[in-house]
């Protein structure tokens, strides 16, 4: 067999006798960078040796506790977070978008709390509706009756909308911005506008405390929510976001009451987290309908993918490109499939094993708000003057807004890694170095020697081994018993 012919030649280069063996060790203890083993080996006194003997065998267990030390270290991914802030001469200016807290017009539709329930059911998608089992009979009615109802054109027409009468006045930067310069988009809260929706490069500021202003107007002669869902605030919500990323409002969303004038100081916030292990984003997730990746978009996007499998449809509130949602699909099909979404955990948001984790780059806002009352006597009359109407209207009315950056800088949290593969090893070298005076070429001196001693041990031992019983071959046994077996018979 095959032991049997590595035997075979192993004996023809007979084992190294033992005196060569002994000065090949007294020749590896004498020349070896590893500091101590010469003194072990050559030292006459016994004493001396044995106190040697103690120095390098503690300090090689003092140099694997630190080894296996840092090694534990490294392979729980530590981090550390910097921060940093960078001041300049001119900033961008984040995207802004509004929306009237009074969604539909009150004359639109003779039984308007069918609508809110309906608008609670496509907003599910966006936020945590509890529909009330006392109004699903009067919702089937109207669904049985208004079949080719469209709750996305009825919103279009009949909700919040940006003209020259509900935008009295706009300026950014000291020059003036209209309704044109706001673009269209549907949250929860219905028909609202973004503001510097294309991230223009000449939407930036030079100059802090000066900024976006705007004077809404918001019509609540016009436009009324039903109390009776819940619906009993009036004036303007606003959420400050990155330019290229959806208006997100659930826990987001900033609100200016009628009356009232709202200053609304930013500062620029920019997250840098580490990919998993170290930290929990991501960097190959890329989103279809968004152009960087955020969790929202990502969640947003998520729950598109799975409508659209179960129901064969995809909401106009959602990010896609498929057929729309009626609203038979909406209440049947689309509502119970965002709870089943909900319940399951189908779409997580967080860790780096989530559906969407975090991710790897953002921008915040933060913001400082403060309030004050919306204009002196001198400007109620001033206003009522211009816009022709009374003074209780324009305090009932009118939502003023500025917007402005805190001061020219922004600020930068990193998140980094705690100990990279050079510092892990410059650590571990470190430890072999002043406890053993050890290198790379020593390490490479101590392989070669167990190498070389494991090699003397296999020859040593096939030597040792005694011979193979030699086994017959089937076919010549068969034929034996047979010759055997005719002999007997001619007997």
């Amino acid at each position: 067999g095959i032991l049997e012919k590595i035997r075979l030649c192993l004996i023809k280069k007979l084992l190294p006798d033992l005196e060569v063996r002994r000065k090949y060790h007294e020749e590896f203890a004498s020349s070896t960078s590893f500091h101590g083993v010469h003194h072990v080996v050559h030292t006459q006194s016994k004493a001396r040796r044995a106190l040697w003997l103690l120095i390098v065998v503690g300090c090689l267990a003092i140099v694997i506790w630190q080894i296996c030390s840092r090694f534990i270290y490294y392979f729980s991914w530590p981090t550390t977070t910097t921060v940093v802030v960078q001041y300049v001469e001119n900033i961008k200016f984040p995207a802004v978008t509004f929306c009237n807290l009074n969604r539909f017009q009150a004359h639109a539709v003779s039984n308007l709390k069918v609508i809110f329930l309906i608008w609670n059911i496509v907003s599910t998608i966006l936020q945590k509706f509890s529909m009330e089992d006392k109004y699903s009979q009067e919702l089937n009615y109207f669904l049985l009756g208004n079949q080719n109802f469209s709750i996305k054109d009825f919103t279009r027409k009949n909700g919040f909308y940006l003209n020259s009468s509900t935008l009295l006045e706009c300026d950014f930067f000291g020059k003036p911005c209209y309704p044109q310069d706001f673009e269209h988009v549907f949250t929860e809260y219905g028909n609202c506008f973004t503001f510097n929706h294309n991230d223009l490069s000449a939407r930036r500021v030079s100059l802090s405390g000066r900024g976006l202003h705007l004077l809404f107007d918001v019509q609540q002669d016009k436009f009324t929510d039903e109390p009776a869902l819940g619906y009993t605030d009036a004036g303007i919500t606003f959420v400050i976001h990155s330019a290229q990323e959806r208006p997100r409002f659930d826990g987001l969303g900033l609100l200016s009451p009628v009356g009232m004038h709202a200053q609304v100081a930013i500062r620029q916030l920019k997250s840098i987290i580490q990919e998993y292990p170290w930290g929990e984003c991501k960097p190959d997730i890329k989103l279809q309908y968004h152009k960087i990746y955020s969790t929202n978009g990502c969640l947003l996007e998520c729950k598109a993918r799975y409508i659209q499998d179960w129901c064969g449809c995809l909401p106009f509130i959602l990010p896609g490109n498929g057929t729309e949602c009626d609203l038979l699909k909406f209440y049947k099909c689309v509502y119970p499939a965002v709870y089943n979404i909900e319940i399951k955990g189908l779409c997580t948001v967080g860790t780096h094993n989530s559906t969407c984790p975090a991710p790897c780059e953002e921008t915040d806002y933060p913001t400082t708000v403060t309030y004050s009352n919306f204009g002196g006597e001198k400007a109620i009359k001033y206003f009522s003057t211009k816009l022709k109407k009374s003074p209780e209207y324009i305090r009932q009315n009118l939502v003023r807004i500025e917007i402005k950056y805190h001061d020219l800088s922004y600020k930068i949290t990193q998140q980094q890694k705690a100990l990279s593969i050079s510092e892990l090893l410059a650590d571990v070298g470190g430890q072999l170095g002043l406890f053993c005076g050890a290198s790379m070429i020593t390490i490479i001196e101590l392989l070669e020697y167990i190498f070389t001693n494991f090699c003397w041990m296999c020859i040593f031992l096939l030597l040792k081994a005694p011979e193979m019983p030699q086994w017959d071959n089937p076919s010549q046994n068969q034929s034996t018993h047979k010759e055997k077996k005719r002999g007997i018979q001619e007997c």
